[in-house]
């Protein structure tokens, strides 16, 4: 199976400078723009049986691009939301960092009325096994989704442990291409910019 992990385009509250997460904001000129041309990319070079994608605005209006330019069926999926980063979601990051500054707690506890890591990684493991069983082989399924949540299927899909601390860079509309193939998973490309560069 080939998966497309794509992250969503330029959202508003980029350029408001604020914590996103569960902020629900759509996205941008830019933003429609880059999820444009990322479909046409897509299309050009793949042929799509699925698209999978968060229900939050900036990733549902990206995954619609994409559907109309590769008349994929759309698969909305509440797991695939970002990061549930509860009061500060929405807040300016100064004054966020002054009302809720950073507590280093346990993977299975949370602050601030957050999900913890641990249920941010349980819900890309939910996904990533519900996308291998719900696929064939021969088939090539998109996913577009938010920078949080690809870190945490990338940490699914290589079997790193919830403690270490990696970070897999996405730009907007960065597309991430993996196969599986039995018990092997590769990836193929890493962030994928070739479409607004």
């Amino acid at each position: 199976m080939r998966l497309l992990i794509i992250r969503h385009g330029e959202s508003v509250a980029d350029l408001l400078n604020v914590h996103e997460g569960r902020a629900d904001f759509e996205l941008t000129e830019r933003g429609h723009t880059q999820a444009n041309k990322m479909s046409i990319y897509v299309k050009d070079h793949y042929h799509i049986s699925k698209i999978y994608h968060s229900t939050l605005k900036r990733a549902a209006q990206t995954a619609r691009h994409l559907a109309d330019k590769t008349h994929a069926p759309l698969f909305p999926e509440e797991m695939l939301m970002e990061f549930n980063n509860g009061l500060i979601a929405g807040l300016k990051r100064d004054i966020a960092n002054e009302r809720y500054p950073e507590i280093k707690v346990a993977a299975h506890k949370s602050v601030y009325e957050q999900e913890s890591m641990l249920q941010f990684r349980y819900r890309a493991e939910y996904m990533l096994s519900k996308l291998l069983s719900e696929n064939s082989e021969e088939e090539t399924i998109a996913v577009v989704t938010h920078g949080g949540v690809i870190n945490q299927l990338y940490r699914a899909f290589l079997r790193i442990p919830i403690d270490i601390d990696y970070f897999f860079y996405t730009g907007d509309t960065g597309i991430h291409e993996w196969l599986t193939l039995d018990n092997t998973r590769t990836i193929v490309r890493s962030n994928n910019l070739s479409h607004i560069e």
